[in-house]
């Protein structure tokens, strides 16, 4: 479905009649909203008031005859609905920019790749592919954006990025997507060299040491929360919030503190000796790493040599 000025149509995708005008505004300010799951970012961005956003998401409801969010106390969060209409209204804009790109190109052939690094798989994974990307694609650009697992799936939805590394997405947040499992990869609980609890027991002694948990969004924050919940320790409040390398190591490395991280993000800390992992073997800590793509993606053969070089560097 391409949306070109205007769309006229009785029917829309969710089996529903009707007669209207499906503009093109309507589908950038959905995209924008669904973006940041914000009125006020949405606003921001496209550069017109939060009222007229708010009024041209009514519109589009109401042309669809169904609510795309769910009003979460002042915010919005995408809704099963919403993530539908995501999909299609995405590709739909990544075609158009497609079209526009091969008309202006002016005979360039040069071609670019985006890709979504979760923390798990930048540190070894995705370097490691990228150079070998690099030798069979030398024509092609390699974009690698880092940030929050919720912000680049909803990109890879929308046709931002062309696929997300990292650990498999959880609930709906793999709405509309499709994975393809790397490996598995257990998170570990590292601290500095010569802690208290290395050859101790960590899981008597775990409260007794501030915690660096996931935030809230993580990938990898219901895994730890399902392990603290199985020894008994669910009420525990993070005295620190974070999936970040620098800040993560830091903290470790100048207190007793001890965090919960995946093991690619500090692989080099570990094998360096800079930081130490105290093994819990819990099979709960386990989970799958790999590639995510939207469903609704065009084909690419970059993607595809990228993948496989993904696949290279995973084993």
């Amino acid at each position: 479905m391409i949306f070109i000025d205007t769309l006229h149509t009785k029917h829309n995708y969710f089996g529903m009649s009707w007669e209207t005008e499906l503009r093109l505004r309507h589908v950038k300010t959905f995209l924008a909203i669904a973006n940041g799951e914000s009125v006020s970012l949405a606003a921001e961005s496209l550069h017109v008031t939060q009222p007229a956003v708010s009024r041209t998401l009514r519109e589009l409801e109401d042309m669809l005859e169904v609510k795309l969010f769910d009003r979460v106390g002042r915010g919005l969060r995408l809704n099963e609905a919403g993530r539908v209409f995501q999909t299609h209204a995405a590709a739909s804009m990544v075609e158009l920019a497609r079209g526009r790109d091969r008309l202006s190109s002016g005979g360039d052939h040069f071609v670019k790749l985006s890709v979504g690094a979760l923390p798990t798989a930048s540190s070894a994974l995705v370097p490691a592919a990228a150079l070998a990307f690099s030798d069979r694609c030398p024509e092609a650009r390699l974009h690698v954006l880092t940030g929050p697992n919720w912000l680049l799936f909803n990109q890879l939805r929308q046709g931002e990025v062309d696929l997300v590394v990292g650990r498999m997405p959880e609930g709906d947040s793999g709405e509309g997507l499709s994975f393809e499992q790397l490996y598995i990869e257990d998170v570990v609980v590292v601290c500095r060299p010569r802690h208290p609890l290395i050859g101790g027991r960590l899981i008597a002694e775990i409260g007794s040491y501030p915690l660096v948990l996931p935030p809230k969004g993580a990938v990898i924050a219901p895994t730890v929360d399902r392990f603290l919940t199985s020894i008994g320790v669910s009420e525990y409040r993070a005295r620190f919030e974070t999936v970040a390398l620098p800040i993560g190591r830091k903290i470790v490395q100048s207190s007793d503190a001890i965090w919960f991280i995946s093991r690619g993000v500090v692989a080099d800390e570990l094998r360096s000796g800079a930081l130490c992992s105290i093994e819990l073997a819990s099979p709960l800590l386990a989970g799958p790493v790999g590639v995510s793509i939207s469903t609704s993606a065009p084909f690419s053969v970059e993607r595809l040599i990228l993948i496989e070089c993904l696949r290279g560097a995973g084993r």
